[in-house]
């Protein structure tokens, strides 16, 4: 397998922070999206941003914008497929998406994806009521899917996990503690609880 390509997802309408970009709210005087992008940069050797409308406004992050081409904001699968067709074009096997709010993701994210080998994975979390969290955003595509998900999300298919399940995709467990290394930011009360967070774990 070659390396696969890092893309972080931020197509999003941020609807619950008030609109506008969240990924580019500082946290602990670095944005979001740049937490996350120094986070992936360590784990793959490229990294591009899915996000729609004016791609100047993310030029400090030095990173390739690919917008969604499913129109509408069809949700994180439309981020996927973006990713996929420009890793398709670099010559790579394989994606890995992270979300552009999140920001604390596991650090050995891309290395345990890669080594449970599947060709289609998702990061799961120990929940106590369901027995696994689905974080399904994060997670090792398959770039040869991108017909098969491009018809799929024309068809008007926008959850992530009616696409996956029935592919046989591969959950890989992540500890919650000390911390939830998936917590996102969705709200001002959850971006004064990340502040902590980075203040408490040094993150």
């Amino acid at each position: 397998m070659i390396e696969p390509v890092g893309v972080i997802l931020a197509g999003g309408l941020s609807s619950r922070m008030g609109g506008g970009d969240k990924g580019l709210l500082a946290l602990g005087g670095v944005s979001l999206v740049g937490r996350v992008r120094v986070r992936l940069q360590r784990q793959v050797g490229s990294v591009i941003l899915n996000a729609n409308g004016d791609a100047d406004r993310f030029d400090g992050l030095g990173l390739p914008v690919e917008p969604d081409s499913i129109a509408g904001f069809a949700g994180p699968l439309a981020g996927v497929l973006a990713g996929m067709d420009w890793a398709a074009n670099a010559g790579a096997s394989h994606i890995v998406t992270v979300a552009a709010d999140t920001p604390f993701f596991p650090t050995d994210l891309v290395e345990r994806l890669l080594a449970s080998g599947a060709d289609l994975a998702m990061a799961v979390t120990p929940d106590p009521e369901r027995g696994q969290a689905r974080h399904p955003t994060f997670g090792l595509w398959p770039v040869a899917a991108r017909t098969e998900l491009r018809a799929a999300l024309n068809d008007g298919l926008r959850k992530v996990v009616q696409w996956t399940q029935p592919r046989g995709c591969v959950h890989v467990e992540f500890a919650a503690s000390p911390f939830d290394p998936f917590f996102n930011v969705n709200t001002p009360a959850d971006l004064a609880k990340a502040e902590a967070m980075v203040a408490e774990y040094d993150l």
